[in-house]
């Protein structure tokens, strides 16, 4: 768990390719996620580099906050609202960056949990789309569309005649 010396931790969701000459210590943390025992998130940001691979931070930092009694509970129910809450299927890996414990001077002793992640994106390629969703896979617009022999004169000579209109007036 991270600490409130601000150590921070990476869980990596289930079935994310990494490099492989990456080696990396994982322990079960939530169901469908791994939390990397081995590296933080600049060591793991470094060792994807060397690698040649992307790590990529998603914009914006995501926070939650619990109530209970069980610290530790408590911050694994935070992470999961976390991870509940990023809708987006692009990222696999999220960093926990804070973790800030409040005890409360109310009603049996209440204790509030804020989690603080950033979540990260993992990747072969640049940008943030994956090596596997290429653009040409994305539909094309019928002008650019491959069209036969014929059709092709005839735009370019559609062409031709506007740029003569065009060009005489």
């Amino acid at each position: 768990m991270p600490d409130a010396d601000g150590v921070a931790i990476i869980l990596i969701r289930e079935g994310t390719s990494l490099p492989s000459s990456l080696s990396t210590e994982s322990e079960a943390f939530l169901p469908g996620w791994g939390l990397i025992k081995n590296l933080d998130g600049c060591g793991l940001d470094h060792k994807i580099r060397e690698a040649g691979w992307s790590p990529l931070c998603l914009a914006g930092e995501t926070r939650a906050t619990v109530s209970g009694i069980d610290e530790e509970k408590m911050v694994r129910r935070a992470i999961m609202e976390i991870l509940a809450g990023l809708e987006s299927e692009k990222f696999n890996s999220l960093e926990v960056t804070r973790v800030s414990s409040v005890a409360s001077k109310r009603f049996l002793e209440v204790r509030y949990v804020t989690v603080c992640g950033q979540s990260r994106l993992i990747q072969q390629g640049l940008g943030l789309v994956p090596a596997t969703d290429t653009a040409l896979e994305m539909p094309v617009a019928p002008e650019f569309q491959p069209v036969s022999a014929i059709e092709r004169d005839y735009r370019e000579l559609a062409i031709k005649r506007s740029t003569a209109r065009i060009s005489s007036s």
